[in-house]
C-alpha cells in the first residue's frame, strides 16, 4: 500500500436533514405572514377631526382642525382626508361637534355650496333645544280659500339654523323667527309659502 495514499485527506459529504429544511422553511413563513398581519391591521387613513365646535358658516382651515389616524375602511371617503383642504378654507354647513370627524356632507367650497340663507317666522314657539347649528325640519300649512288651512306637510327636511332671530319688543306674539340654510332647490317653496302667508311651523328633526 502506497503510504501516501494514507495522507490523503477524506472529504465527507454535508448531508442535509430533509426536517431542517422544512423547520427553516416553516419560519420564514411565519414570519412573513406575521409582517402582512401587522401591516393590514394598521392600514389607517389620516382625517381631520373639529378642535372646537364648528357652526354653519364657519369657514375652517388646516390650522382649524386636528389630523388623526383611523381606521375606517371602506367608509374613508366619507371623511375630509389629508390634503383635501383648500387654500380658501371650507365652509360649515351643519354643526360638528369638537371631537367629531369631519364628514365632506357637513362642509363644502365656496364654489359649491348650494343652499341660501332665509328667514322664517314659525307660528310656534321654537323648543328651547333648537339654536344656532340646529337640524329642524320645516313643516307648512297651506291656506284655503275660506281661511282654514290644509293638513301640513314637511317643507324642508333637516335644514340647518343660522341663528334664532332675537325678538323686538316686550309683546310676545307666539311666534319666533329663524335663519335656516335652504337647498336652493327648494328655495322657491319656501319662497312662495312665506308670501301666501301658510302657517309655518319650525320642530327639531330627529333620526339625522
Amino acid at each position: 500500500m502506497d503510504p501516501a495514499a494514507t495522507l490523503t485527506p477524506v472529504r465527507s459529504r454535508i448531508r442535509l436533514d430533509p426536517r431542517f429544511v422544512v423547520g427553516i422553511a416553516l419560519i420564514l413563513v411565519s414570519i412573513v405572514g406575521v409582517w402582512l398581519v401587522v401591516q393590514s391591521a394598521d392600514r389607517s387613513t389620516p382625517v381631520y377631526l373639529a378642535r372646537t365646535t364648528l357652526s354653519v358658516g364657519d369657514v375652517v382651515r388646516d390650522g382649524d382642525l386636528t389630523l388623526t389616524h383611523v381606521r375606517l375602511g371602506e367608509a374613508d371617503t366619507h371623511y375630509v382626508a389629508d390634503g383635501a383642504i383648500p387654500e380658501d378654507g371650507l365652509v360649515v354647513l351643519r354643526t360638528v361637534l369638537k371631537g367629531e370627524l369631519l364628514p365632506q356632507s357637513a362642509v363644502a367650497t365656496d364654489a359649491t355650496v348650494n343652499v341660501s340663507a332665509i328667514v322664517v317666522g314659525s307660528t310656534s314657539t321654537l323648543p328651547e333645544s333648537i339654536d344656532a347649528g340646529s337640524l329642524i325640519d320645516v313643516w307648512s300649512a297651506q291656506v284655503q280659500d275660506d281661511g282654514t288651512f290644509a293638513p301640513p306637510v314637511v317643507l324642508v327636511p333637516g335644514a340647518s339654523v343660522v341663528r334664532v332671530v332675537e325678538q323686538q319688543g316686550l309683546v310676545d306674539a307666539g311666534g319666533q323667527d329663524v335663519e335656516i340654510l335652504v337647498p336652493k332647490g327648494k328655495v322657491a317653496s319656501v319662497l312662495a309659502a312665506l308670501a301666501g302667508k301658510d302657517a309655518i311651523s319650525v320642530v327639531p328633526a330627529t333620526g339625522r
